[in-house]
């Protein structure tokens, strides 16, 4: 836990689990508030910043994937952990795919929860994960052709403009970078990414990031398959 308590907002349509988890919350230090659907969500967001958002996808009206995706595409957004019901694997890339930091199937138990939301703050702290620790080894900064990304911040810039990455493509790209030219095996990559992900999930994570890359992300110049490996960034250091 840090000095100061992190803010952690829940929004599940279900408010018995909602009011419970934000006592459980509260009580392991942390500082929770409910919303109840989307439209609640969206009105408290515009007033008070949090530092993690525990979404549920299945709510009537806007679902959860909308919001989560919205808030993973924000420059400086609060990371977004998806909590639903649908366990099926296809279920889950569906909710990695719209660029979220974690995903919790119910039922779980509290104390779960609790570990990925620690875990996930963790990866926010400067120097935390162990993505960044490998990317200490890269470049300070990296040329991949019309962009440049600086490995310390994790920012991408095109032409003195902010390419906005989501919390995962970030931590994707840091560690590619911090591996330059190596082919990375799929396996290394979901370990990088979080423990729970899958190989397929991966994949999803890569192909959001080369849509931001790449001119033609089915010929990928920069973000390389390697066949029954992984993949490679390709690119230059910058001095």
């Amino acid at each position: 836990m840090q000095d100061e308590a992190a803010h952690i907002f829940v929004v599940d349509d279900d408010r018995r689990l909602a009011d419970l988890l934000c006592r459980y919350l509260t009580n392991a230090g942390y500082v929770a508030m409910p919303a109840y659907d989307a439209a609640d969500a969206r009105a408290k967001l515009a007033s008070f910043a949090f530092d993690l958002v525990v979404l549920d996808i299945m709510m009537p009206g806007e679902n959860g994937l909308v919001l989560g995706e919205e808030l993973a595409g924000l420059e400086d957004g609060p990371p977004v952990l998806l909590i639903t019901a649908l366990d099926q694997p296809e279920d889950r890339v569906k909710g990695l795919s719209t660029g979220v930091e974690d995903y919790i199937a119910k039922p779980f138990d509290p104390k779960e929860l609790l570990l990925r939301i620690e875990r996930t703050l963790r990866r926010r702290e400067p120097g935390g994960g162990r993505p960044e620790a490998a990317a200490a080894r890269g470049p300070e900064r990296l040329a991949l052709g019309p962009f440049e990304f600086e490995m310390a911040t994790g920012l991408l810039w095109q032409a003195g403009e902010r390419v906005v990455l989501t919390p995962q493509e970030q931590r994707l790209l840091r560690y590619l970078a911090g591996r330059l030219g190596e082919e990375i095996g799929r396996d290394d990559l979901a370990e990088a990414l979080g423990e729970d992900m899958t190989w397929r999930a991966v994949d999803v994570q890569v192909a959001r990031l080369r849509k931001k890359l790449e001119v033609d992300p089915r010929n990928p110049i920069w973000l390389q398959t390697v066949r029954g490996v992984g993949y490679r960034l390709a690119g230059r250091p910058i001095p």
